[in-house]
């Protein structure tokens, strides 16, 4: 149902106008110099027009995407530009050929599903989960969701390991809102 919904909102033009410019916000409301982001799967907000655009528009600034190295284990963000040849990864995803690791500053996190707490619901393969336990506490980015209002839930079934997000961003509004108390 969640990924129905995704789908329908990503079908609309307005979406996803504006939840790129809620990313660059983002981008600008945290200064960060090094941003992680994915690769858009089918339905997920395709943010590389954002992220171009907050490339161009400073130096110096870096973007990154997400490697699965093996099942299990967290995940590597090597560097990616708007024109850097691709690789097919793990799960048939693109993959950034540049082999230069990057630790982000800021980590922008797909949502398939999330609730005003600010936790989400992804794939359930649990690679985010398992890379955010694994990052250094002094090293760990900012992490925002990216998602679609369709896809909020009143509260979503929490397991021992679920870690929540700093911020999740839609088109329509900020999560976990913070005139609310968790």
């Amino acid at each position: 149902m969640l990924l129905e919904a995704r789908l329908q909102a990503a079908s609309e033009p307005a979406h996803n106008a504006a939840l790129g410019r809620r990313l660059l916000d983002a981008l600008k409301h945290y200064g960060v110099r090094s941003v992680g982001f994915y690769w858009p799967l089918a339905g997920e907000f395709d943010a590389r027009g954002a992220i171009a655009i907050w490339l161009a528009a400073g130096a110096p600034r870096e973007a990154s995407l997400p490697i699965v190295k093996g099942r299990g284990e967290p995940l590597e963000f090597h560097a990616w530009t708007p024109d850097m040849p691709m690789k097919i990864g793990h799960h048939k995803i693109a993959e950034p050929t540049s082999e230069q690791v990057v630790t982000p500053e800021l980590l922008f996190v797909p949502c398939v599903g999330f609730d005003a707490h600010g936790y989400r619901l992804g794939y359930g393969g649990g690679y985010y989960d398992r890379t955010l336990a694994a990052w250094p506490a002094a090293k760990k980015p900012v992490t925002v969701g990216i998602a679609y209002e369709a896809c909020r839930t009143e509260a979503l079934q929490r397991e021992a390991h679920d870690i929540p997000l700093d911020l999740i961003v839609t088109e329509a509004a900020l999560y976990p809102q913070p005139d609310r108390a968790n």
